[in-house]
């Protein structure tokens, strides 16, 4: 299928997912003539307003079944099962990005081993399948090391910073019960400074477009904030993040956004932490704070339409996002309290119901002054808590 024929408003993008990333997608699909469909996992999932299906992504039959209705194929979230994919695009069904790509973002392990081979700069690592083999590397590593479950952690889930494999007994007990053996994957305990992302958006003829690097705050391993573009300390640093940013997309071969979440070490080094082949949350800002946000350049990606400028729209933007929620409701409870006292500020309710720690919404603000607009995204994202 021709971008010609893309552009003429008759393709339909299926989004598999429902949370916010497909919700944010549903504006930038109207403006530029294309139809979305979005298959949910849940009544009243958040972008259920989109949703023509609701089923489970992990059923063969509802996803061949939501896909018979599209042209394109994408996601919301990287958890649709390989063979799944494989079998859409046997079937002829347009994939992006691609199950070669996207398997990078589903299993940590394959994501280093790749990593590795592209000669992207990476903590040191090791894949373990015991408590044995992990004894040894925290031992090697000062006492103290990082582990991840290989595929399914996400927001800090998954992630463990342990001095003692006892500490992840449990995940060794799960792998050795799920009857398919698997491994753990255990890094060094990196000293950085700040963490960065680099958002690349890439079509499959190979056009790509970098947004500004950004540096994301965490908060208990959920992103809190992400200013715009991240403050230099050192040009050299920030325009290493960009170059790996686009070795990783053209080395994977990813089409659509993706995320490289990178950690700016004490030494100077800019060492890769994940991948995301999405829209992430490092990049909301780009709503406000870009001429094209990832929202409308991953639906251009995926149609193989041509890219949009990735340009600030102001000298600064900053996102925070609203963690947990006002305890009586949804957050436009009160979004006229907040618009009043901030009329610079964009907010982004993400129609979930409030609980501690989830994201259930974002603000950003964009202007000239980094110190200012921070200040301001930051209170009016507490008016929300």
């Amino acid at each position: 299928m021709d971008s010609m024929s893309l552009g003429s408003g008759s393709i339909r993008i299926g989004v598999i997912g429902g949370g916010q990333l497909a919700r944010m997608m549903v504006p930038p699909a109207i403006h530029l003539g294309l139809r979305i469909s979005v298959l949910a996992e849940a009544e009243g999932s958040s972008a259920a307003r989109a949703a023509d299906a609701v089923g489970d992504y992990r059923d063969p039959d509802t996803v061949y079944a939501f896909a018979e209705t599209v042209d394109v194929v994408t996601f919301d979230h990287e958890h649709v099962p390989q063979p799944i994919l494989r079998e859409l695009e046997h079937r002829g069904v347009a994939v992006h990005p691609r199950p070669e790509a996207l398997q990078y973002a589903q299993d940590k392990i394959l994501m280093r081993e790749k990593l590795g081979e592209l000669g992207v700069p990476i903590p040191d690592w090791a894949a373990v399948s015991d408590e044995e083999e992990l004894q040894s590397f925290i031992a090697e590593h000062g006492g103290r090391a990082v582990v991840k479950t290989a595929r399914g952690g996400y927001d800090g889930k998954g992630v463990r910073v342990v001095a003692d494999s006892a500490e992840v007994r449990d995940w060794f007990t799960a792998l050795a019960e799920d009857g398919h053996g698997g491994r753990l994957l255990v890094e060094e305990l990196v000293d950085f400074t700040r963490e960065l992302s680099q958002l690349v958006a890439r079509r499959p003829s190979g056009e790509t477009r970098t947004w500004p690097v950004v540096e994301t705050i965490q908060e208990n391993g959920v992103c809190a904030e992400v200013l715009a573009p991240a403050p230099v300390e050192n040009p050299a640093t920030l325009e290493e993040a960009a170059r790996i940013g686009v070795a990783v997309a053209d080395g994977v071969g990813v089409t659509g956004v993706l995320a490289v979440e990178m950690f700016e070490t004490r030494d100077g080094r800019v060492l890769v932490n994940e991948l995301a082949m999405r829209p992430h949350n490092s990049g909301h800002f780009s709503i406000e704070g870009s001429v094209t946000s990832q929202f409308e350049q991953h639906l251009r990606a995926v149609a193989d339409l041509p890219l949009g400028d990735t340009a600030m729209t102001a000298p600064a933007a900053v996102m925070v996002n609203v963690l947990g929620g006002p305890e009586e409701g949804p957050m436009p409870v009160r979004y006229a309290e907040v618009l009043a006292e901030h009329p610079r500020a964009k907010i982004h309710s993400y129609d979930k119901q409030p609980r501690p720690g989830r994201k259930v919404g974002h603000v950003t603000v964009t202007g000239e002054d980094p110190g200012e607009v921070r200040a301001e995204a930051r209170a009016a994202a507490a008016m929300f808590r």
